[in-house]
């Protein structure tokens, strides 16, 4: 694995049931979620364990992977987590082997809900840094910005698809920037719940 993790976090001003919710649900994951265009359970196992495949459609292909989760409603401080390994066997994917976490955080006024992760890069270490990770980062943090959004508002995520996110307008959409987001700091990964190492491969 790289040295290069991503992490994004945003406060949704919601009860974390509702995040939870919008974000643990696969259908709901890949309405709000541009990194994947389909997400589909295949197994689920005992402690919030789950199995599942994914597809993310590109330009003239659609690549297909594998990954496992596990949540956990378990805190001392209220918060919950959730663990997450995925993979591809396809050549043309820019991202293979990855591993990361969710981490919700109930804050005064909502919930602070944050992702570290990392993967071996599909095409190459250079292309990687220069163009898909920073654009991997971009698409993770605009993402978020949907999910506050549904949360908040009732905006449906299929109001903001990607290409209006370069358009000067309409000026109140949802923007990465609303995020706080990073490439490559070592507390990237530092909220990872144990689970996290001990989650089998997928």
């Amino acid at each position: 694995m790289s040295s290069r993790a991503i992490r994004v976090e945003i406060t949704v001003a919601a009860d974390l049931d509702a995040v939870w919710s919008l974000t643990q649900d696969p259908q709901s994951h890949a309405r709000w979620d541009a990194r994947f265009s389909r997400i589909v359970p295949t197994e689920q196992g005992e402690g919030g364990l789950w199995r599942f495949q994914y597809e993310r459609g590109m330009l003239v292909r659609t690549i297909r992977g594998t990954g496992i989760s596990l949540g956990s409603r378990l805190g001392a401080d209220g918060a919950r987590t959730s663990a997450l390994r995925f993979t591809t066997t396809d050549r043309l994917s820019p991202l293979r082997d990855g591993r990361g976490y969710w981490r919700y955080e109930p804050v005064e006024g909502g919930v602070r809900f944050l992702t570290g992760y990392d993967y071996e890069p599909g095409w190459g270490a250079l292309l990687d840094r220069v163009l898909v990770r920073p654009l991997v980062a971009w698409m993770t943090a605009y993402s978020f910005a949907r999910l506050r959004r549904w949360v908040e508002r009732g905006e449906e995520p299929e109001r903001w698809p990607l290409w209006r996110a370069v358009l000067p307008w309409p000026r109140g959409r949802p923007r990465a920037s609303d995020c706080t987001w990073s490439i490559g700091r070592p507390a990237a990964m530092a909220d990872a719940p144990a689970d996290l190492a001990a989650l089998a491969a997928p």
